[in-house]
């Protein structure tokens, strides 16, 4: 009884063990740290990789010695508890296995803690933004860090694999206050003109140094649509306005057709007033208006709820 009752304990504590850990790769794996300082350490057996029985081994993590013998019990509780473990033969000091810790903050719920990455302002709470200028299956992803560490490492895919979603590496692009990071992405074997059953989903891993977090978006691609801004000109003789759509736009556009508002400022009684105008043909005639005002355009897929391009740059 009492060797039946070791045994299943011996189960729950290995059970335990794995169950806070998850491989990323081949000697690569994830801990979940519970972040309190009332949570307990996660407790992870390492096993050296050997089939020699005899040969005396020992752990190092860094310079630090660890442990003697095939197993070691390690506990992972901060940063500093993470990094590369190694399996070293006694005699020799040659590695023969190595093990290296990754750390994820979770709260007191098991979800994820994530402050690596900068939010956008729009949509509220968006991590990783993903959009397309046209309906080819090519998109670009875009995410944000308030500070450019030469240590962090992007990863994006899809969730179904490179089989479905091709990407390019990110690069950075320096802001005042942000570095943002874009990759663009293509959608293999995606057909225009055919309606989508099943969204993309793009996953993105980050690691900085040892703390690792993960980043999700799904979508259809008619739901990231953003047209670039259509080229508009001002003819000043009967006070019309006329554009074309963007060159990166789909065609034929008799298939994939744009609505436009045309936005018109004027300065007024040191008063700035705007108006907008929203039409499917190409032009649109304002009589009225005076030679300092502003006249703009931008552009939205006529038939699905999208987002607007940016606004053009000033018509005349």
């Amino acid at each position: 009884m009492s060797h039946l009752l070791f045994v299943l304990l011996s189960l729950f504590s290995f059970a335990t063990l794995l169950e806070a850990q998850w491989k990323l790769r081949e000697n690569v794996y994830v801990i979940e740290s519970e972040w309190s300082d009332e949570a307990p350490a996660t407790k992870v057996e390492l096993t050296c990789n050997t089939t020699n029985e005899a040969l005396s081994v020992y752990w190092k993590k860094d310079t630090e010695v660890k442990g003697t013998g095939k197993t070691l019990i390690a506990e992972v509780k901060e940063f500093p508890d993470a990094g590369n473990y190694t399996c070293l033969a006694a005699d020799t000091h040659e590695i023969i296995s190595y093990n290296f810790f990754l750390i994820t903050k979770i709260d007191s719920d098991g979800q994820m803690m994530r402050s690596i990455l900068t939010s956008f302002k729009e949509p509220k709470r968006t991590f990783l933004k993903c959009e397309a200028k046209n309906y080819s299956g090519i998109f670009i992803c875009s995410w944000m860090t308030e500070n450019e560490s030469p240590n962090v490492k992007f990863t994006i895919r899809s969730l179904k694999g490179s089989h479905d979603v091709t990407c390019s590496s990110p690069v950075a692009h320096t802001d005042d206050t942000v570095i943002k990071y874009t990759a663009q992405c293509q959608k293999e074997n995606y057909c225009p003109f055919a309606e989508e059953h099943q969204p993309t989903e793009m996953f993105l891993e980050v690691i900085d140094e040892v703390e690792y977090e993960n980043y999700t978006s799904s979508f259809f691609i008619r739901d990231i649509i953003k047209p670039d801004p259509p080229k508009c000109q001002y003819v000043a003789k009967n006070g019309t306005v006329t554009w074309t759509y963007p060159k990166t736009w789909s065609t034929p556009k008799s298939y994939f057709p744009l609505t436009f508002r045309v936005k018109v400022e004027s300065t007024k009684r040191h008063k700035m007033n705007s108006e907008i105008h929203e039409v499917d043909e190409q032009h649109i005639q304002i009589p009225r208006t005076g030679p300092k005002d502003k006249i703009s355009v931008q552009a939205r897929d006529r038939y699905y709820n999208s987002s607007w391009s940016e606004w053009s740059s000033l018509c005349r």
